[in-house]
């Protein structure tokens, strides 16, 4: 979390981001069960700290299942003991035969599970794939820190009337990937842009190198895309070491892939972890937007956001991204190993547009802010449930057909919308310059607007 600490002056908010679009790729309201894991809860810093894992539990169990083991085993022994004679002595052939049963059964203990080897690791990778270490030695030269300041202002509000209070500064920390030697560097978009608190663009981003001299570098921000949590930073910096990319689109389930990053911050810098693929294409809602993604059971927390996720060649296939929050069952019940990436192949694209354009090119936009009338605030207030419009960007194709502040929006292309989401969903379907019809209710009175889609341009 954002821990509240008056001398510091920081806000106590969620550490695991789960996402508000305060615009219209989505509303205020309406959490997620998916949270993003960067860590903005401590200031940038890299060494200084170790970390010991307590494994007491796990060798009192080894040692309770090796006992029982053993005294079965001493149980089932006894049954080639010759009663006949000495009761503490057993014949030749008995004899014989418990050694060849000892050796029997050390041989089944010891036998490689399947047919390619003794660990899962090796049956999860092919038989050209390299070691981990090895793996960890490629790709560790270009994995980055991230180190990001946000401005958060205090906002009172009552009804729909809001009031700003105190500004305050906020740091966070995540993960980056080296693109190519001249400095362009990959991340997640909620890395340097906070929709969770309002803060919006970070007004400061550093980049981390990992080298002994731990370089740091003021970064530009290329461009970034909420939508599917993707940005590109630039820093002044020649001769980096750029990562390798591959197809993710040739991953199967079951497959070995490596993540490094930096969890809680940089005491842990390069942090590396490994698992398999738990599944491909998997339908994820972030903060009411669908994301297909990696799914993978590999650690990974708090600041291994905009990582790599890598196959057994040591390319990057994945950018770490979200994880099922620890509280998403009931009952306080933990949930571990349920990890989400964005799939390479998926983010190409992206990533050529954002720096090229600064922007997605093509996405069609309405231009407002807006926030959702529930059917309880409906209830409350005497209003129609729908999209309230909070704010109206000047020159948007929203002004251009008269929309403003305080409509809210109940239809679009004659279908009831209730929310953001159904509202996006359904402009989603059409392309930047393509005429649609709004149903707004302004003062109590049912209007019918048409509006033409302009194309999402850089947010600033």
């Amino acid at each position: 979390m954002f821990e509240q600490n008056d001398n510091q002056n920081t806000q106590n908010t969620q550490n695991e981001y789960n996402a508000y679009y305060q615009n219209e790729n989505g509303s205020q309201g309406g959490t997620s069960y998916v949270n993003y894991y960067s860590d903005p809860s401590e200031p940038p810093k890299k060494g200084g700290g170790k970390t010991f894992l307590k494994i007491v539990a796990g060798l009192a169990a080894i040692a309770i299942v090796s006992v029982s083991s053993i005294e079965l085993y001493k149980m089932f022994g006894m049954k080639n003991t010759d009663w006949t004679g000495d009761k503490n002595t057993t014949s030749a052939a008995d004899s014989t035969a418990e050694e060849s049963e000892k050796e029997s059964i050390k041989a089944e203990s010891t036998a490689p599970i399947g047919n390619s080897g003794a660990s899962w690791m090796s049956m999860a990778a092919p038989g050209d794939a390299m070691s981990i270490p090895d793996i960890v030695d490629k790709a560790l030269p270009s994995v980055v820190g991230i180190s990001a300041i946000f401005e958060y202002t205090e906002k009172f509000s009552w009804g729909f009337y809001q009031y700003n209070g105190d500004t305050q500064q906020i740091p966070g920390t995540g993960t980056g990937i080296v693109m190519n030697e001249d400095g362009y560097i990959i991340t997640n978009a909620h890395c340097i842009y906070d929709s969770t608190n309002g803060c919006g663009k970070a007004v400061a981003v550093n980049v981390v190198m990992g080298d002994e001299e731990e370089t740091e570098y003021e970064a530009q921000i290329v461009g970034y895309d909420l939508e599917t949590d993707l940005a590109v930073l630039k820093i002044e910096a020649e001769g980096l070491i750029p990562a390798e990319f591959g197809d993710s689109d040739n991953l199967r389930v079951g497959e070995l892939v490596v993540a490094i990053g930096n969890p809680l911050g940089f005491e842990l810098f390069g942090t590396t972890t490994c698992g398999i693929v738990s599944a491909l294409n998997r339908e994820v809602t972030i903060s009411e937007k669908e994301m297909t993604l990696i799914q993978t059971d590999t650690a990974i927390n708090s600041g291994n956001s905009g990582g790599p996720l890598l196959n057994c060649y040591g390319q990057v296939i994945g950018i770490n991204s979200a994880k099922i929050s620890s509280n998403y069952a009931s009952g306080g019940a933990s949930v571990e190993g349920l990890a989400f990436a964005i799939p390479i192949t998926d983010a190409n694209e992206i990533i050529t547009d954002l720096i090229e354009h600064g922007y997605v090119v093509g996405r069609p936009q309405i231009g407002i802010t807006s926030t959702d009338v529930d059917e309880e605030m409906a209830q409350r207030f005497n209003m129609p449930q729908g999209v309230y419009v909070y704010s109206v960007t000047p020159g948007s194709a929203a002004e251009k057909a008269g929309i403003r502040q305080g409509d809210i929006i109940t239809g679009i292309q004659g279908e009831t919308v209730k929310n953001t989401d159904e509202l996006n969903k359904i402009k989603d379907e059409y392309d930047a310059g393509e005429a649609i019809t709004l149903t707004i209710v302004r003062s109590g009175e049912t209007l019918e607007l048409t509006l033409t889609l302009q194309e999402i341009q850089p947010t600033e």
